[in-house]
């Protein structure tokens, strides 16, 4: 059987979602995360860099959210979730799969950091650090996420989901960003059709059974 090895609120909790889509029977393996965050030394047993999301199946271990959803979708969906070969949706469908992780969540990541790095200076250093944070997230991070953000808004304005008029995998990646936006990045100010891509997605029966199953979710709140 397939088992998710799942840290506490982070991205595994979308192949939980994933899972709960398609029907797939499968396991899970709980691991908590540090009090500095960080993921625990026993998920290094199970992939040499010690992250999550990583599921085992069949004696494959498969590690990255963008490349487990295209294994379980391949081997599992039976033609759900994915549009058709050679459509435009698809090349909509791939291309979202990949920027999730490739482009919007750099500048989300970023922006957690240079939000943490005052806080946890030494207290003599904390001006100064503050200072370097500031302009960084001010003239580069911001920037970058309100772009981001205006993007996705201008995307669904094509379509009701991110390939197209059907829900998709793609939705499925997506939703971390969107989320992570959500808590940090300002979505809900003038992105009124990314807020109601979240509303749609956290209704699905599947979402919240993802939700009671993988614990609670906070993506940076």
């Amino acid at each position: 059987m397939l088992t998710v090895h799942h840290l506490n609120n982070s991205r595994s909790q979308r192949v939980l979602w994933l899972l709960e889509e398609l029907g797939v029977p499968y396991e899970i393996v709980r691991y908590q995360r540090q009090p500095d965050m960080r993921a625990p030394k026993e998920l290094r047993a199970i992939h040499p860099l010690g992250k999550s999301p990583v599921v085992t199946d069949n004696g494959n271990t498969i590690a990255e959210s963008g490349a487990i959803l295209e294994y379980i979708i391949a081997t599992y969906g039976n033609g759900r979730l994915i549009p058709p070969a050679d459509t435009p949706e698809r090349l909509r469908y791939t291309y979202w799969l990949h920027y999730a992780e490739g482009s919007a969540m750099t500048p989300l990541l970023l922006k957690l950091l240079f939000t943490l790095m005052p806080k946890r200076a030494p207290a003599l250093l904390r001006p100064l650090v503050r200072k370097v944070s500031n302009q960084a997230l001010s003239t580069l991070v911001i920037p970058q996420i309100k772009q981001h953000m205006a993007y996705w808004e201008s995307e669904l304005g094509k379509s009701e989901w991110f390939a197209g008029n059907e829900f998709s995998g793609a939705d499925i990646e997506m939703s971390f960003p969107l989320e992570a936006a959500a808590a940090r990045g300002g979505l809900e100010d003038g992105h009124p059709r990314c807020v109601a891509f979240l509303e749609r997605i956290h209704a699905r029966p599947a979402y919240a059974r993802a939700l009671e199953k993988g614990g609670p979710y906070e993506v940076g709140r």
